[in-house]
């Protein structure tokens, strides 16, 4: 299959216009009707922060902009979105600020075994390999999700020879992409040619622009792409892989419970529920705040 061809370059000039908006953040990144959430401290939950956090009354979560809806900035070049929004509500209730650093994605998870990061707050998805090196406060299920040019053939189970733009180090890339490559060549056909982007915005922009036959992104990720692109992107195939997002902290640490406490008083509140709304994110909620996604004792 071709890329798609525009038919003219005002065509492109507006695409790239529509999204990189989202990737410049010129606009108002805010959904329509945002409101800030923040609720009160809870005293007993504040009690278990482990002094080390506790000390200077800041959460400092690594995050890596932008990750729509997830995190991304505005024009004044603030990091907000709806995991901004939920860790920030999860720190009051346990009686801190939340602060987010950005950096590279792949050093944030080393930096929370450093001791450098309190908490890696950044879309990580929950899987194995990871768990090796940290635990997981699971707040989301979510899957795998691709998006095409609108009106292109691309079907992500027949993907050979295409070219697919993805974030680099995400799971689009190392455990769907990449494998999907190699099935490809072990089959005797042409592999798939991976373009690798620094963020989701980006490898959304190659699609969208036609660098690109086809996304593949987290799908809360790929629907706010798409939604964003002027009708430019359309969904194809359906969400796979489903599995938990998660906040990163290090194994077996006092902070782990402390946020799964207060994540599920977010939850028994319905402030959980309100700030995921906001951002258009209803499905994949969690019933029970989990570590590990084995439920806490709350």
């Amino acid at each position: 299959m071709s890329r798609r061809r525009w038919s003219a370059l005002a065509v492109i000039a507006a695409a790239s216009m529509s999204m990189s908006a989202c990737v410049t953040n010129v606009e108002e990144v805010h959904p329509e009707g945002w409101t800030p959430i923040i609720p009160e401290a809870v005293p007993e939950i504040a009690a278990m922060v482990p002094e080390s956090v506790a000390a200077d009354g800041v959460l400092s979560g690594g995050t890596n902009p932008p990750f729509a809806p997830f995190e991304l900035k505005d024009s004044d070049g603030a990091i907000v979105g709806m995991e901004m929004d939920l860790a920030r509500a999860t720190a009051a209730v346990m009686g801190l600020e939340f602060r987010p650093v950005e950096q590279d994605f792949a050093l944030i998870i080393p930096a929370v075994q450093a001791g450098t990061l309190d908490v890696g707050t950044s879309g990580f998805t929950d899987n194995e390999e990871r768990r090796r090196s940290v635990d997981f406060i699971n707040f989301l299920y979510a899957g795998i999700q691709w998006a095409r040019p609108t009106g292109t053939d691309v079907d992500p189970e027949n993907a050979c020879g295409l070219t697919i733009a993805v974030q680099r180090t995400t799971v689009s890339e190392t455990d769907d992409v990449r494998p999907k490559s190699q099935a490809c060549e072990e089959a005797g056909k042409e592999p798939i040619t991976i373009l690798s982007y620094d963020t989701s915005d980006n490898a959304a922009l190659s699609a969208l622009l036609g660098r690109a036959d086809a996304l593949s992104a987290d799908s809360p990720v790929t629907a706010w792409a798409v939604a964003r692109s002027d009708e430019g992107l359309e969904l194809t195939g359906d969400m796979f892989a489903a599995a938990p997002y998660g906040w990163a902290v290090p194994k077996d640490s006092e902070l782990g419970p402390a946020m799964a406490t207060a994540l599920q008083h977010l939850i028994d509140t319905g402030d959980y529920q309100r700030i995921l709304a906001q951002w258009g994110v209803e499905t994949g909620l969690v019933e029970q705040a989990m570590i590990n996604e084995k439920e806490i004792d709350a």
